[in-house]
């Protein structure tokens, strides 16, 4: 098993910056490929972005494409997304995932049911 624990969230004004982190423990971060998604109020919960195994591969959602970006340092046990030029729309509870299934493939890695383990959530929150 691995646990997950993300920080990082906070205030920030439109145009900003944040960087999430996800601290993992338990079983080696490299085992696991590992997913960003948010959920905000009213909405269901939605994919944000994902990296695979190695690093190799990264995926994002259409919506923070080009202005986020996951990346992970196994060595640290440690997954980031680091988040620029944000919008009010961006504001949600974000959450990291990992999942011990060993494929690449884009469609599987941006679906929350793929993913095993959860943390409890950071929230952002970014006004205009």
């Amino acid at each position: 098993q691995v646990q997950l624990v993300e920080s990082g969230g906070g205030l920030v004004q439109a145009g900003g910056s944040l960087r999430l982190s996800c601290a993992t423990s338990g079983r080696t971060l490299s085992l696991y490929s590992m997913g960003w998604f948010r959920q905000a109020p009213g909405k269901e919960r939605e994919f944000v972005a994902a990296i695979s195994r190695t690093g190799a591969s990264t995926y994002y959602a259409d919506s923070v494409n080009g202005r986020f970006t996951i990346s992970r340092e196994d060595a640290k046990n440690t997954v980031y997304l680091q988040m620029n030029s944000l919008k009010v729309e961006d504001t949600a509870v974000y959450y990291c995932a990992a999942t011990g299934l060993s494929s690449n493939n884009r469609q599987v890695l941006i679906t929350a049911r793929a993913y095993n383990y959860w943390g409890q959530g950071t929230q952002v929150t970014v006004s205009s």
